[in-house]
């Protein structure tokens, strides 16, 4: 359980692809990892017609990348490799041929918005604020950066990526167009995502993916776009701006 884990559980054609980290739902390379096979063993299993993401827990949805992974990155290729992972995740939800839905329960920081951006239609409570901090531990949501501007467009990615230390609301982000339902409780969350999940799984399995192949239309050349954006990220988190940025960050918690 200190490791975190990700899990699937397969019912009546709707995969529930949950993640669960003690740190506040943070994301270290092995929940990446186990995050993109998920993705895309569901993708590929005739069993599954719909896929919901969602992380347990009722506070933070996803705090983003593990703090403690990256300050023990030493160099280049494992700085790299572990933003990669988000990258693969996010691949990994464009090419997945299965409509996904995102449950947003609580906070979501940097990556967290990231997988929030990388879903089909995303649901959340008046609790999910939204943030991306990156730049203030110099980064920069490099590797998410191609999925939140998707969804929200490069105006409001660009007032989050130079804003670091300041929430957006929930309200914010419906408005925006991350989230596509607002909801005040988590119990009205999961009521209306169990019926709009059942609706979907009531379509033509075939028109739906034929659906979600225009949703991702112009994001072909994304396999290169977010490894090239892994190189920079990879680069960055081993300068001592970086390292410093964290250890005050992780003296605060």
């Amino acid at each position: 359980m200190k490791e975190g884990y990700v899990k699937t559980d397969i019912n009546n054609g709707l995969a529930t692809i949950e993640f669960f980290h003690v740190a506040h739902n943070s994301l270290p390379s092995s929940l990446l990892k186990g995050l993109a096979e998920a993705v895309t063993n569901a993708g590929k299993n005739d069993d599954v017609k719909v896929v919901l993401l969602k992380s347990n827990g009722a506070r933070t949805f996803c705090a983003g990348a593990s703090f403690d992974e990256l300050m023990s990155i030493k160099d280049f290729p494992t700085g790299m490799d572990f933003f990669m992972g988000f990258a693969n995740v996010i691949n990994a939800c464009r090419k997945c041929p299965k409509l996904i839905i995102g449950r947003v329960q609580g906070k979501a920081v940097g990556g967290g918005v990231g997988l929030a951006s990388a879903v089909d239609y995303c649901m959340a409570t008046k609790y999910a604020s939204v943030r991306l901090s990156e730049l203030a531990i110099g980064i920069g949501p490099f590797v998410v950066g191609p999925a939140v501007e998707r969804k929200v467009g490069m105006s409001a990615m660009s007032q989050m990526a130079m804003n670091p230390d300041e929430w957006q609301t929930a309200k914010w982000a419906e408005e925006k167009g991350l989230f596509q339902e607002v909801f005040d409780s988590t119990e009205q969350l999961d009521d209306y995502i169990d019926y709009f999940t059942q609706k979907l799984l009531s379509y033509n399995p075939e028109a739906s993916s034929s659906l979600k192949k225009i949703f991702w239309e112009g994001t072909d050349h994304w396999d290169e776009l977010l490894s090239s954006r892994a190189e920079i990220s990879g680069r960055l988190v081993l300068s001592d701006f970086t390292r410093e940025a964290i250890n005050k960050f992780k003296a605060k918690t």
